[in-house]
């Protein structure tokens, strides 16, 4: 069986990454897409399954997988709250053939390519400035005034990693992104 190829989105909040990713995975299973599956140590939420959604870790046990270099990539998001990719499950996706899709963040997405490097794609989605991201996020309705700055904040900061990726694709019109979302995909998976 031919081993699978890893894609990286990462984008700054707004920036429609989650909806390519989904609209990608949804109308294309002829890639043959999976998300990789991440470890967390906040609790299941719903129906959330471990293994599934996510693998559910204790603080403790997270710090030790850190401690014993396990992870390709993590963060502590919020102060006892951490998300991080083990390099065991990306391994058996991999090994199964399965073309692994991971949505993190900047600094998440340029750690995996750096530890893959040419197995695997980095795409950053970008919005098409500042001004429109903010109105996305207005639009959201989901954040307060407070949170939307602190939001347009991080944002900016974010996109000076742009260009530590492969390829930018700039989300200004939907169908537009998901043409060269699809293309770029393939032409990568087809190497």
């Amino acid at each position: 069986m031919q081993q699978g190829k890893l894609i990286v989105f990462s984008a700054p909040s707004g920036s429609g990454k989650s909806t390519l990713v989904g609209w990608l995975m949804a109308e294309h299973p002829e890639l043959k897409l999976t998300f990789s599956v991440s470890c967390t140590t906040r609790e299941p939420r719903g129906n959330e399954k471990n293994g599934v959604e996510y693998i559910f870790l204790s603080t403790e046990e997270f710090k030790e997988r850190i401690a014993s270099d396990e992870f390709i990539e993590y963060e502590e998001v919020y102060a006892g709250r951490f998300y991080g990719t083990l390099k065991t499950q990306v391994e058996r996706q991999l090994s199964a053939g399965q073309n692994v899709i991971f949505d993190v963040d900047v600094k998440g997405g340029c750690n995996i390519k750096k530890f893959y490097g040419n197995r695997a794609l980095s795409i950053f989605i970008q919005p098409p400035s500042v001004n429109e991201l903010r109105r996305r996020l207005e639009q959201r309705g989901t954040d307060s005034a407070e949170a939307i700055q602190s939001r347009i904040a991080k944002a900016e900061y974010e996109m000076t990693f742009a260009d530590r990726f492969d390829t930018v694709i700039v989300n200004d019109e939907l169908t537009l992104a998901q043409e060269k979302v699809y293309k770029t995909v393939v032409n990568f998976l087809n190497r």
